[in-house]
């Protein structure tokens, strides 16, 4: 039998796609807000299309299509499990009580501060920073109008706090799709990243409590906050067993144990939780799980806050993992992503070039896309190959990218966060830009690791995708 003989392709036709990709996400994403999947779909495409120019058959490509979901897997499916993690969690009331005492929190003498305190909290808690931006955040705002704090300070504060808690949290989308295109563990990237994210936060916090210190304290009620706070005491019964849930996920997390087991044992205990405490029926559980809470409590803000989780609630971001793997696994199958490598291999040469490239792609990617799914996985898909080349660990990579590139984007003027946040808050991304210390700190501290070496993982097993091997 006659052996296939592929051509080889060159620099400029594997250079092809990724211009392709990077003017469709930048015009039709940027400019016209089509959604991400649809357009990574057509670079997809355009690649498959150079593949067969290059003599690759369909059936060829499909392979490497599948092959680089299928290393996915593990984590495709833990982002599935967070989505019922975070829908029995609220039905339980673990979440809302999270979120009560997190508000008891409040010191208008150190607003700042405690602004940024108490969204880290809650973002952390409800793994979103939009949500916590246009529920907390604004009640936040409503206490630095009172307090005569000016706004620009106020609601760098609150951005701060909300990413630095996404970027942290189980619950998160942002997190779990890092993992996703780096091919690492959760736990280990979320505990990897408190090595930049944790000084950055510190160091925030310190910044924010010096400059409080100008601003002159007055008690101030919020009428906001407190319709939040008495609206969570009276539609949900609170009690020390309800943060259950969260020990079972820690317990898994330190001991290094499976983490989807750890996950769906979790989520029943806050099920049969949500039925004593709460006196929930099971098709409320049940909803709450494929589709997310429906709360009912006639607040706005509140319901707005709790309306997460569910199945369906990780639709989005899975398709457009699985259309941006598509587009990975016939660059890497057809050669043109070796082609690539090969190149950038030149300028990387070092482990320092390696993190500072990792940075401004991703950075770059922000600026082009405005996407915090995109701006991690452009970089990602790209240069995931080289980190295991140079037997760095892949959860190196999934905290650059989701430091350099998901937490910067709500910095961009242009992007949807950035639009969302001037919206909600009402003031200009260049004017909280300055104050959102957590945004930036993590991306200069990624640097100096970089440069130094410190905290670079080595890579310890093969397959890094797999929780608590």
């Amino acid at each position: 039998m006659k052996e296939k003989v592929y051509r080889q392709p060159s620099f400029t036709i594997a250079l092809i796609p990724v211009l392709a990709m990077a003017v469709l996400l930048a015009v039709g994403y940027g400019l016209y807000k089509i959604r991400p999947q649809v357009l990574l779909i057509v670079a997809a495409f355009i690649t498959g299309c150079l593949g067969m120019i290059l003599r690759y058959p369909w059936k060829e490509m499909e392979k490497g299509i599948v092959e680089s979901i299928s290393k996915a897997m593990p984590a495709i499916l833990i982002m599935l499990c967070v989505g019922v993690l975070i829908g029995s969690w609220i039905a339980s009331g673990t979440i809302p009580m999270i979120i009560y005492y997190g508000l008891k929190l409040i010191s208008p003498h150190f607003f700042l501060f405690t602004a940024c305190l108490v969204c880290t909290i809650t973002s952390m808690a409800t793994g979103t920073s939009w949500g916590t931006i246009g529920t907390i955040g604004v009640a936040f705002m409503g206490i630095a109008l009172g307090l005569g704090i000016p706004l620009g300070p106020a609601a760098g504060a609150i951005v701060a706090g909300a990413y630095f808690g996404d970027k942290m949290s189980p619950l998160s989308d942002i997190p779990n799709l890092a993992v996703v295109v780096a091919g690492s563990n959760l736990f280990d990237h979320i505990k990897h990243m408190m090595w930049s994210g944790g000084p950055a936060w510190l160091l925030g916090l310190l910044v924010y409590l010096l400059i409080g210190f100008q601003y002159k304290a007055e008690q101030v009620s919020s009428a906001s906050m407190e319709l939040i706070l008495s609206t969570l005491e009276k539609h949900f019964d609170f009690n020390l067993f309800l943060l259950l849930p969260l020990v079972i996920v820690f317990y898994f997390a330190i001991k290094k144990k499976p983490t989807i087991p750890g996950m769906l044992l979790s989520s029943v205990v806050a099920a049969i939780l949500a039925i004593i405490f709460q006196k929930a029926s099971l098709t409320t559980i049940a909803t709450a799980v494929n589709s997310g809470y429906q709360p009912q409590t006639g607040i706005e803000t509140v319901d707005r806050l709790l309306s997460r989780g569910g199945l369906m609630s990780m639709m989005e971001t899975q398709l457009v993992a699985f259309t941006a793997f598509s587009f990975g696994g016939i660059m890497q199958r057809t050669g043109m992503l070796a082609t690539l490598l090969n190149r950038i291999m030149k300028f990387v040469a070092k482990t320092w070039s390696l993190v500072l490239t990792t940075i401004a792609t991703a950075i770059l990617s922000a600026l082009i896309t405005g996407s915090s799914y995109l701006s991690m996985i452009i970089p990602g898909e790209l240069l995931a190959p080289v980190y295991r080349q140079k037997n760095l660990a892949a959860k190196n990579l999934s905290r650059i990218i989701e430091e350099s590139g998901g937490i910067i984007v709500p910095l961009i003027p242009w992007s949807m966060a950035g639009v969302y946040i001037t919206g909600t808050l009402g003031v200009p991304t260049l004017s909280y830009l300055p104050w959102a210390f957590m945004n930036y700190f993590s991306v200069i501290i990624l640097a100096i690791f970089g440069f130094t070496g410190l905290t670079m993982a080595k890579r310890i097993r093969e397959d890094e995708t797999l929780p608590g091997s």
